[in-house]
C-alpha cells in the first residue's frame, strides 16, 4: 500500500503493513517507510 512519508516528503510504498482499526472504528493501515524506518499511517480500507 502506497502513503506518504512525512520525513521524506514523498508517497512512498508501505513496509510491513498492518490493518488497525482506530478508537472511532474506522479501519486504517499502519507500517513504516523503507528508506528511513519512519512511522506511515493512512485512514481506509
Amino acid at each position: 500500500m502506497e502513503a506518504y512519508c512525512v520525513k521524506c516528503k514523498g508517497k512512498k510504498e508501505m513496509s510491513n503493513p498492518k490493518a488497525v482499526t482506530m478508537k472511532n472504528g474506522k479501519k486504517a493501515t499502519s507500517g513504516s517507510c523503507p528508506d528511513c524506518g519512519t512511522k506511515m499511517f493512512k485512514i481506509g480500507g
